[in-house]
């Protein structure tokens, strides 16, 4: 495949599983938009299988083992972060100090402290940092999203957000997993934020979080599981749960509108016949048949985000999951730590600098914090 001047340069950080896994069969999916130039990783033998592995599908891939190096000799137009938590902040600011659009794993960064840095570095550079959150962007939450927003389906009353699944201590062998400081929490930032920020796309702004969190298997800093009880700005009530001890796994979304419910359940992914539409007694047949998921499926996908975000760069606009959505989710973990470890209720808002969760998820709490 050769190179193209209408295609823009991207570069991978990081080519462990989730890089060669996901976002490189992205990068395939939009090879007419984007051509991969370049990778880096700290391990030689790592970065050169997949060096090999992209070179089976396009041209050679310039591998690095220093992210500075990297942006100045490649100056990529994207970049794509793979690489454990703990770096993402730092290498995020990085890339759009060079002029580079992000897109990140989830997630984007460890506290709103830390969010903040980014927002102050997009500011400054003219470049956006999006946060990896592929449920928004399957054609089954789009077509769920426009009829909740257009009242079609009536006022959300309650929700439910579930996120049941199972790890073992072999998952929590892996050093920086477990521990604040290199991944910001347990189920609650690493598994349920996912469906946690797809309920607050399909939902909206949250405005109070009452919560509960245990740690009653595993022997880590954070959590392995967490319930919240949430009201949203519309006054509906959803409950959240976040669970690594679950043998029988499911991710599952339910929303119970005035005229309808609306529920999806799937485990890591969805297309659209894993969305079920359920009409209310008072809704007349011929009503609810408009409410059918449309005829193209697109799966939950890196591809799929990739698509929009490259449409908001050829654009010149933000990308979907970026600015006040990113910090939305982000925030709406940090309460829930909050409320969960002070035994109190969050407010959306009040989590600012100078308040001990502003910093860390923890809140230096002496019964959770590394510390204790």
């Amino acid at each position: 495949m050769s190179s193209t001047p209408t295609r823009l340069r991207a570069a991978v950080v990081g080519t462990g599983g989730i890089v060669t896994g996901s976002h490189l069969p992205a990068l395939r999916a939009h090879a007419d938009r984007i051509e991969l130039r370049a990778a880096v990783d700290v391990d030689p033998a790592r970065l050169d299988a997949f060096r090999t592995r992209a070179r089976e599908s396009g041209p050679d891939v310039e591998g690095y083992a220093d992210l500075d190096a990297m942006l100045d000799a490649v100056r990529p137009d994207v970049v794509l972060i793979g690489t454990p938590p703990s770096l993402h902040r730092a290498q995020t600011v990085a890339a759009l100090k060079a002029g580079a659009w992000v897109l990140c794993e989830k997630p984007l960064c460890l506290s709103l402290a830390e969010y903040d840095e980014i927002a102050a570095a997009e500011e400054a550079s003219g470049a956006y940092a999006s946060v990896v959150f592929q449920h928004r962007y399957g054609s089954g939450a789009v077509h769920a999203r426009q009829l909740i927003a257009s009242g079609e389906l009536g006022a959300p009353r309650v929700a439910h957000c579930q996120t049941t699944w199972h790890r073992d201590s072999d998952y929590y062998a892996v050093p920086w997993r477990g521990r604040w400081e290199s991944e910001g929490g347990g189920p609650t930032m690493g598994h349920g934020i996912h469906q946690f920020d797809l309920l607050l796309h399909l939902l909206g702004d949250w405005t109070e979080i009452r919560a509960m969190a245990a740690r009653l298997v595993h022997a880590t800093e954070s959590e392995d599981v967490s319930t919240a009880l949430v009201r949203f700005e519309s006054s509906a009530l959803a409950t959240v749960v976040n669970s690594v001890l679950s043998p029988d796994e499911v991710s599952r979304i339910r929303v119970d509108c005035a005229d309808a419910t609306v529920e999806l359940t799937h485990l890591y992914g969805y297309s659209n016949d894993d969305w079920v539409y359920t009409p209310a007694p008072h809704v007349a047949a011929a009503r609810a048949d408009t409410w059918r998921t449309p005829d193209a499926d697109v799966p939950s996908s890196h591809a799929a985000q990739l698509g929009a975000f490259l449409d908001a760069y050829e654009q010149s606009v933000r990308p979907p999951g970026s600015g006040p959505e990113a910090r939305r989710t982000l925030e709406f973990a940090a309460a829930l730590y909050k409320s969960a470890f002070t035994r109190l209720p969050v407010r959306a808002g009040e989590i600012a600098d100078g308040d001990p969760y502003y910093p860390a998820m923890h809140g230096g709490h002496p019964d959770w914090s590394p510390q204790r």
